[in-house]
């Protein structure tokens, strides 16, 4: 039990930062306080799955969802917000001093210098260094998106100094997920998963928001009654589906112009390009529903092109797996309609709040 309450409130992160440069590990240090306090909330509420849905008048970005995400956000937060806050403090303090310092009445007869050696020094030199710095971290953020995790050398137990890594996870392999754009829906499919015909299973994903009188019709003929409560311009009538705490492969391709996968809780955002394959990769942090759009102009529907992902517990993505196998996609919907945390122990309840407790900070 020790243990247990050990990892969930991330004891493990803690002991890796203790041996590991301070930078690399301080967003991993905050959220395992974040765990902390909400594993000791968690035993009062217990919390739903996590969504990620913007919400009207939101300030910041979404609550991450994934190692990667929790990254960007760090290099955003930390590096780049006190960077150009510093500036822009800077820039407009000089202004006001220049205008009431050397305007025509405090300053009659201007002085006659074009060139000042210190000056033009200080004004390349800072900028160079400032650049510099940041280029350290970023280029950092860049390898860890680029460069996926090699799982092999992670499951066998071997430390990897870039990621924060999830052993189990890695000795069960890659999920991998073709996502092709077209105009103005994405095609989803798993290549590792096959039909009952030995056929990649594989399914479309349409906006259920067009913009149109007959939208709530053509959903409810699908057999649903809750349009009224489904995100405008996110939701889908089938949605990706991947299993929570797994590594997840995906490779964007398009069938007709540019597209670009999109998902800002992931901090991920793929173009889609006829001819071409790019890939990326995600680890989904807790089980839960994840909004993403096209992020190219990709003709006069590209805001109703958008992506839902549902993240689940393993055993309800192998029943997902099984229904689709026999090709009857609504009954595989229904069964990933209503998504809840892992498990039902403390540690589970734990790890489900900490996205719900600190959703509006």
């Amino acid at each position: 039990m020790a243990a247990t309450i050990l990892n969930a409130i991330g004891y493990g992160e803690l002991c890796h930062s203790a041996v590991s440069s301070p930078l690399d590990n301080y967003d991993k240090d905050m959220r395992s306080v974040k765990r902390l306090a909400t594993f000791l909330a968690a035993g009062l509420v217990a919390a739903p799955a996590f969504a990620a849905t913007p919400e009207p008048g939101g300030l910041g970005l979404q609550e991450p969802a994934t190692p990667l995400a929790d990254e960007a956000y760090w290099f955003h937060d930390v590096i780049l917000m006190p960077i150009i806050t510093i500036i822009t403090i800077f820039v407009f303090a000089l202004l006001i001093y220049v205008m009431f310092r050397y305007n025509r009445k405090a300053n009659p007869v201007p002085s006659k210098f074009t060139h000042n050696f210190t000056i033009e020094v200080l004004w390349t030199g800072i900028p160079i260094l400032i650049l510099i710095f940041i280029a350290f971290f970023s280029f950092r953020l860049l390898y860890m998106f680029d460069s996926e995790p090699n799982l092999e050398q992670v499951a066998s137990g071997e430390a990897d100094p870039w990621y924060e890594v999830d052993a189990e996870a890695a000795a069960e392999g890659w999920i991998n997920v073709k996502v092709q754009g077209h105009q103005w829906y994405w095609t989803y499919s798993y290549p590792d998963l096959t039909d009952a015909d030995g056929y990649a299973i594989e399914f479309i994903s349409n906006g259920i928001h067009k913009g149109l009188s007959t939208d709530r019709a053509k959903y409810e003929e699908l057999g649903r009654a809750d349009f009224d409560t489904q995100p405008k311009n996110l939701a889908v009538d089938y949605p990706l589906v991947v299993p929570a705490n797994r590594y997840v492969r995906y490779y964007t391709a398009a069938a007709d112009v540019i597209h670009s996968f999109a998902v800002p809780a992931f901090a991920i955002k793929t173009d889609a390009v006829p001819g071409r394959l790019n890939q990326g990769w995600f680890y989904i942090e807790e089980p839960g529903v994840y909004y993403g759009q096209c992020s190219e102009i990709c003709g006069k529907d590209h805001s109703y092109m958008p992506i839902e992902i549902r993240a689940v517990s393993q055993a309800k993505f192998d029943r997902w797996v099984e229904t689709m196998a026999t090709g009857d996609i609504d009954a595989a919907y229904d069964q990933v309609s209503e998504i809840a945390a892992l498990g039902d122990d403390t540690t589970s309840l734990a790890a489900a709040a900490t996205n719900e407790v600190f959703e509006d900070k």
